[in-house]
């Protein structure tokens, strides 16, 4: 039992360390394309913000899919997948790969916004996802 929380533990805080390693990674990324002063309350205001696809007229937000709560889980628009949540407390997974992460800012930007986003933006909804 004990080397079973002995080993939840280190999984625990390997996790948050690659997180925090990925955070610092990106955010200084995206400083160096321009972008300054992240803001969590911005990011979330981006996650919750509205935009009307130009081709079916949907309208979304990231919070559609992924839910204004990152505690929980989210499930996709269209194929009603489920998503596990995006709040690296309750899914250690988060931001643990930079790769991961930028692929997803790349998939989902352009299926929500319409366009990818800047710098500034993904440094900002980082800063939400991450608090």
């Amino acid at each position: 039992m004990k080397r079973a929380a002995t080993l939840v533990l280190i999984s625990l805080f390997t996790a948050a360390a690659a997180r925090a390693a990925t955070v610092d990674e990106r955010l200084a990324e995206y400083r160096s394309q321009g972008a300054k002063n992240f803001s969590a309350q911005a990011g979330e205001r981006l996650w919750n913000k509205e935009f009307t696809d130009a081709r079916t007229g949907d309208r979304r937000s990231c919070a559609t899919c992924h839910r204004a709560n990152l505690a929980e889980t989210g499930k996709h628009a269209e194929t009603g997948k489920p998503i596990k949540p995006m709040k690296p407390a309750v899914n250690p997974e988060r931001l643990s790969d930079a790769k991961k992460v930028e692929k997803w800012f790349l998939r989902n930007c352009k299926w929500t916004y319409g366009r990818e986003c800047t710098a500034q933006e993904k440094g900002d909804i980082l800063m939400f996802i991450n608090q």
